[in-house]
């Protein structure tokens, strides 16, 4: 793994720097303003700073390291699984990341508690049952399988669990401390979540944004939430759509969000009505369509859906956003993302974060799509409970921080 800082004057001339040095593909990390340190640092103007990380090729492909082979034998003969601790702030500002030299006291003032609680996990005296070699085992096998119940514990798939205890055995030997183990994990899930893909403010041409998913998981109310947040706090020209003819409810409360705002409303049965209202609205800067709610199993409706989105053409920018709960079953979770892959490419927006206490499908769905996060919303009030998803806040949850 590759973390570099980069400073300039602006986050854009920082991020170009990162760019044209690491590739396209790097990740930022954090962006924070800061001043250069000396005598005359107080008569400075502070200069943006820019974290980036990117996996090295060889950290890409599978490992039979060992050591975390090692791991993974000892944590399938059972260990106490940690708890995450209920009340977990679900949204945080951006946090700074650490270079390879500062991991060890910025990791562990990040994860609050978690160091502590594990150490004490270390030097406890095991009981006879829990593994058959204890004796036997170093601390750092010993704290990988804390992490690993602790994510276990959290809702990650054990796939991706085992992915991540493969990729740091390639790098760790037995010896490894705490905080390199700790501040690796924590670096490399950040780097899989990736930086949230949102709605882009910069406008060229009009933008025509599609909100998919099963019923109930808040797509409505979601779509209220960005369009109160495009109108008020942006000033943009913002029309409301829906294709959901399934549901009188649905029409009507988005058509009530719609005369709050003061913003044109439309019911579009077909997809001649769809290219109308496109062309009758061809003035406004966003057009949020809501969409019916099925059943992943539901043809019919699948075939609708394809229809709408595939009429859209090129004389606008379409985004398609999946709206999902995170409160659902993970199998469920991912027969319903592969379903609506069938027919298009989303973002993933995750709701109903404050009705669950484990973060894992997040994290599980991120990885089995590919697709990039964007939203997560934690509550029904409009147009408050909304926030872009914060890669760092989550790795922090998932590892048992605060």
């Amino acid at each position: 793994m590759i973390i570099k800082k980069f400073q300039a004057k602006t986050e854009e001339e920082a991020v170009s720097a990162a760019r044209k040095e690491m590739g396209e593909n790097v990740v930022i990390m954090s962006v924070r303003s800061v001043r250069k340190k000396g005598l005359t640092s107080f008569m400075r103007k502070p200069v943006v700073e820019v974290t980036v990380g990117m996996e090295e090729e060889s950290e890409r492909t599978p490992s039979s390291n060992p050591f975390s082979e090692l791991a993974r034998q000892s944590i399938n003969r059972g260990m106490v699984r940690q708890q995450m601790p209920a009340g977990a702030d679900i949204i945080a500002d951006d946090e700074p990341v650490p270079d390879k030299g500062k991991n060890e006291k910025v990791i562990e003032q990040r994860l609050d508690s978690l160091q502590s609680l594990l150490e004490k996990q270390l030097t406890k005296e095991p009981e006879k049952d829990e593994f058959e070699t204890a004796g036997e085992e170093d601390d750092s096998v010993a704290f990988l399988k804390l992490i690993y119940n602790t994510l276990i514990d959290n809702e990650v798939a054990e796939k991706y669990a085992n992915e991540l205890l493969d990729e740091i055995g390639k790098i760790n030997t037995p010896k490894s401390s705490v905080d390199f183990i700790l501040g690796n994990i924590y670096q490399k899930m950040i780097l899989k979540f990736g930086q949230p893909v949102t709605i882009p403010l910069g406008l060229e041409r009009q933008r025509v944004i599609f909100f998919i998913g099963p019923t109930g998981v808040g797509k409505t109310t979601t779509i209220a939430k960005l369009a109160s947040k495009l109108c008020i706090n942006h000033k943009k020209k913002v029309v409301l759509l829906t294709t959901d003819t399934y549901r009188i409810a649905a029409a009507e409360q988005l058509k009530t969000y719609a005369g709050i705002l003061n913003v044109p409303f439309r019911v579009i049965y077909t997809e001649e009505e769809m290219t109308a209202a496109l062309d009758d609205y061809k003035d406004y800067d966003y057009i949020l369509v809501d969409t019916a709610g099925h059943s992943q199993h539901n043809e019919a409706q699948k075939d609708a859906m394809a229809h709408f989105l595939s009429c859209i053409g090129d004389s606008v920018d379409k985004d398609t956003y999946l709206v999902v709960s995170a409160t659902t079953k993970y199998r469920d979770l991912l027969t319903i993302a592969d379903a609506y892959s069938e027919f298009t490419d989303y973002k993933l927006i995750f709701t109903k974060l404050d009705e669950t206490t484990t973060l894992g499908n997040l994290f599980n769905l991120c990885m089995h799509t590919g697709a990039s996060m964007s939203y997560v919303t934690c509550g029904q009030n409009v147009p408050d409970d909304i926030a872009v998803f914060s890669p760092q806040s989550t790795v922090k949850q998932l590892l048992g921080g605060k």
